[in-house]
């Protein structure tokens, strides 16, 4: 796949700071001119919407100045690293629109030379073995207004360290029994350069180096050193970061590198009603609040694509939100824009009925059946038109008919003339309602003049409802999502769980839909006439189609939660200082 995507304007795109940083070195020759970033993902979860930033900035920058980026992944933790998580975040990768130079790289490919650096170190004085507990360190490591306290075994001989940690390597010692520390400074300001630890012992095996190693490298050990030994010019990261950076020019200036490559942080990519946290996520899977991973109302990029994003949205809305250096919320609102605005120029047109309601044309012949060609995308004459079945027999909306409809209700009622898309005008004459006075059968009447939809003389109506044909409609299962939080920030609170939406999710079981909806394919992405934007999901085959609801074809949910909040405001007016 090529780097090059449809998002690619970045000729006409301001320059953010980083850029400036980027377009400055290239301008001065620094690093002989060359542009070589990395998409550095650890292996033990899925890629979200925040991830998606990184992946726009790290690519998109060294695309945008000749250069290229690595996907290497952080398999330093093989408690938690699966090829499953690998698998998918190299097909993330390459949904959104991006490819790496060469093959996938991994730390493990440098396992060697990160052993020898670290040997390097200790035989500089500047690492040592430490035999404390974890819990131990964790105390001594002192606070933010207090320095922290030397470890009894700082200042071990050189060769009692090089022994030692010879050993740690050769499997003598058992988990947790020695780690390897970077010999510092306890009293800096800085805690991330108390001696930081960069290696420890663990006894598993690793999903691709095998049994060869029972001591692991931290990341903060493996990441800058990945990016000498790669060329790394620029080693991009988000702000939490910012204070690791120290530590990352430390490693680098205290060993023989290859190349001096430099960290820079920008804010992360968070998004009203939403979460990005790991660890949380998983909570709400394993508490049965989503179904996995790929839920659609998950923020991860799997679940995102069940539910019909397109890479080419969430790259405008990254682009539009831009690069900075303060982190804010961004409201959930403009990735729906883009959304709307993308899928609005390529979703196919079709009509689907989700509360059936039983239209009979007594005029119309009981054996008839027309087609009627129907524009696939107003927006693309390229997109063509399709046939669309008429029968004797519909089924509209039933929110689409009032009995007794209020003043400005324009669709069908009670003698009242509607237009049905692409097809005739008709006018109710009869609601037939069972024994309880619900509503189930229209009598209407159409006219034959009106083929197309308009009226030889001239006469207009005010509304034009989306039908299907009773006998060739194709039922589907219908998936309505909305956010999956209440609150614009659901950790505000500190209890996230109890922010969820009890209305993210609403299933229609039995939706009426056109014939050809019967051939979608999981993914195939559909606006729903006056409904919405819908994706056939995972779920679906021929015999049980199954779509889901990608955005709506207007933003309502701000709409009704800005008159919500007003009602309470005005509540709280009324009720007067407490």
């Amino acid at each position: 796949m090529n780097d090059k995507t449809e998002s690619d304007d970045s000729a006409s795109r301001p320059l953010d700071f980083i850029r400036e940083m980027v377009a400055d070195d290239v301008a001065k020759g620094r690093n002989e001119g060359r542009v070589v970033t990395r998409f550095p993902p650890e292996p033990n979860g899925y890629l979200h919407i925040g991830h998606a930033k990184a992946i726009c900035i790290d690519f998109g920058i060294a695309r945008e100045f000749g250069g290229h980026c690595n996907l290497r992944f952080d398999d330093t933790n093989p408690l938690r690293e699966e090829q499953r998580y690998i698998d998918s975040i190299m097909e993330d990768v390459r949904w959104l629109g991006f490819s790496w130079k060469g093959p996938e790289r991994y730390a493990s490919d440098y396992f060697g030379q990160l052993h020898d650096w670290a040997v390097h170190l200790i035989e500089a004085g500047k690492a040592y073995v430490d035999d404390q507990a974890a819990d131990e360190i964790r105390e001594n490591r002192g606070t933010l207004t207090e320095p922290g306290k030397n470890s009894p075994f700082r200042d071990r001989p050189v060769d009692e360290n090089l022994d030692l940690f010879r050993r740690m390597k050769e499997g003598e010692f058992p988990d947790g029994a020695r780690v390897l520390r970077a010999k510092i400074d306890m009293a800096a300001a800085n805690l991330n350069l108390r001696d930081p630890v960069i290696y420890r012992i663990m006894h598993t095996e690793h999903p691709k180096t095998g049994d060869a190693w029972c001591i692991y490298p931290m990341y903060d050990w493996a990441h800058g050193q990945s990016d000498a030994i790669e060329g790394v010019t620029h080693s991009l990261c988000d702000i939490d970061f910012e204070n690791h950076r120290p530590l990352y020019d430390w490693f680098i200036e205290n060993l023989p590198v290859p190349h001096r490559p430099r960290q820079t942080e920008f804010a992360r990519g968070n998004i009203t009603h939403m979460i990005t946290s790991k660890r949380k996520l998983l909570r709400l899977i394993e508490g049965g609040h989503v179904s996995g991973w790929d839920d659609p109302r998950m923020p991860t990029l799997k679940g995102l694509r069940r539910r019909g994003y397109t890479p080419g949205a969430i790259r405008a809305f990254w682009e539009e939100v831009g690069v900075a250096k303060r982190e804010n919320l961004v409201e959930i609102a403009l990735l729906e824009h883009k959304l709307r605005d993308e899928l609005n120029r390529t979703s196919e047109r079709r009509m689907a009925v989700l509360d059936p309601l039983k239209i009979v044309l007594t005029n119309y012949p009981v054996n008839q059946v027309e087609e009627f060609d129907a524009l696939n995308n107003p927006e693309d004459a390229a997109a063509g038109t399709r046939k669309v079945p008429f029968s004797r027999e519909l089924f509209i909306e039933r929110d689409d008919f009032m009995e007794d409809p209020p003043r400005k209700f324009y669709r069908l009622a009670p003698g009242r003339e509607v237009r049905l898309r692409w097809a005739y005008l008709i006018t109710c004459d009869e609601a037939v309602k069972d024994e309880r006075g619900e509503i189930t059968e229209l009598r209407c009447t159409y006219d034959p003049a009106t083929k197309g939809g308009d009226a030889p003389d001239g006469r207009r109506v005010k509304a034009t409802l989306h039908w299907v044909s009773a006998k060739h409609a194709a039922r589907a299962e219908v998936r309505l999502y909305n956010h999956l939080f209440l609150s614009e920030d659901p950790e505000a609170d500190g209890d996230f769980v109890a922010d969820l939406n009890p209305d993210s999710v609403k299933v229609v079981p039995e939706a009426m839909v056109e014939p050809t909806l019967a051939d979608a394919n999981p993914g195939d992405r559909v606006q729903f006439e006056r409904l919405g934007y819908f994706c056939a999901d995972t779920d679906s085959t021929k015999d049980h189609l199954v779509f889901n609801r990608t955005v709506t074809l207007r933003d309502s949910w701000t709409r009704a939660r800005k008159q919500q909040k007003q009602k309470q405001k005005q509540k709280k007016g009324r009720r007067g200082p407490g």
